[in-house]
């Protein structure tokens, strides 16, 4: 697999799941992450993450198959400028247990027998600034096509599904427990595009 290839097929990987295993220093605890519009990971942590000497995160899980992404916290402000990041989160998540909100830069990963450098993982989301629109008139207008394209694309019947994150990739619908993935078939680039994969399945 090239290089540019692998770096694709990473990116969408890492999209496609919203928590991992976190291992720092000699300890291992799951957590729940989110993708912020510039691409970069958010999430809340315990003190001792935010200052351990090396960190990596497994998704989906920690196992022989998984990614395994190096990650550097850094302190995110919840009533900063980019504090909505945390609204983000808890809009995915729910309540946090751990308030220590922090950026997860991403300094590479192992993807696959391929090793990725972090900066091509980072891909802002095109659909950011038209992201709430889109999850508000899909909720409120379109649930049962929702529901038949989470079940036809991710094989998933979710009773209540509720969109919470778009990117050209695929739909982030979050159900009672966790959030499940329904990929596009292919990228959407426009908000037009979002619609018209998520109606051309009702």
């Amino acid at each position: 697999m090239n290089e540019r290839l692998a770096a694709k097929e990473a990116h969408g990987f890492l999209r496609s799941h919203t928590a991992g295993d976190l291992r720092f220093d000699d300890q291992s605890l799951p957590l729940k992450y989110v993708i912020g519009p510039d691409g970069r990971l958010v999430a809340p942590l315990m003190y001792a993450m935010m200052h351990c000497d090396d960190a990596v995160l497994f998704v989906p899980c920690l196992g022989e198959d998984a990614m395994e992404i190096q990650v550097t916290p850094a302190p995110l402000d919840a009533r900063g400028p980019d504090g909505g990041l945390t609204d983000r989160w808890r809009i995915y998540h729910g309540d946090p247990t751990d308030t220590h909100w922090a950026r997860l830069w991403i300094d590479a990963a192992r993807f696959r027998r391929c090793v990725i450098d972090g900066s091509d993982l980072i891909r802002a989301n095109p659909l950011a600034a038209d992201e709430p629109r889109l999850c508000r008139e899909i909720n409120q207008d379109h649930a049962a096509a929702l529901r038949r394209y989470c079940t036809q694309a991710a094989g998933i019947d979710v009773e209540a599904p509720t969109l919470v994150g778009v990117d050209p990739l695929g739909f982030d619908i979050r159900r009672r427990f966790d959030v499940v993935r329904a990929p596009a078939p292919s990228p959407m680039t426009s908000p037009d595009a979002v619609l018209t994969t998520l109606l051309g399945t009702a």
